[in-house]
């Protein structure tokens, strides 16, 4: 099933006390076509002090619902050494950090002891669990939500485990 930015724009909105994000690939399919991608490649980095140039719509969403009291975090569970999509995505994340979200790194040597689900989610309220489904090259195939406890106690808990183990974004150098 397909979502599109405004449906789960919607559906972050909706948390009330909480919205975590587990992310657990080294690469997400970026298509060479992708400006932001090519610029960094040729060595382009965000301006701090540019917000207008940085990922809209996204960061003004995390702007809104961390003002309303929603704690948001990721957590990015990495190989080291770093691919280049996670060197690319490390070096925008402050903006992420700048907007509201608490975001932290840990490398997936530290995470052997974790029971983790199967892919990436988002939990929100640690009620309902969106999982995003990618394929082997990181190429994104489907959205699944479930409310069921089980599963959001699993993903309640590998999320904690994993963000008690991971270092700040401020403190992980690449």
């Amino acid at each position: 099933m397909a979502q599109s930015l405004s449906s789960f724009t919607d559906l972050i909105r909706s948390a009330e006390r909480s919205a975590v994000h587990l992310e657990m690939r080294d690469v997400y399919a970026v298509p060479n076509e992708n400006e932001q991608f090519a610029a960094w490649r040729q060595g382009h980095q965000l301006d701090p002090d540019d917000r207008d140039s940085w990922w809209r719509p996204w960061l003004d969403v995390v702007q809104e619902i961390t003002a309303k009291g929603v704690r948001v975090r990721r957590a990015r569970i990495v190989g080291e050494p770093p691919s280049e999509y996670i060197r690319y995505e490390h070096s925008f994340t402050f903006t992420n950090v700048a907007a509201g979200e608490e975001v932290r790194w840990l490398p997936r040597r530290l995470a052997s002891g974790i029971a983790l689900p199967g892919n990436d989610f988002w939990l929100f309220d640690d009620a309902l669990v969106q999982f995003n489904v990618f394929d082997g090259e990181g190429r994104w195939v489907e959205t699944e939500q479930t409310g069921d406890e089980a599963v959001a106690g699993l993903c309640a808990e590998a999320f904690e485990s994993v963000w008690e183990r991971a270092v700040p974004h401020t403190a992980y150098i690449i």
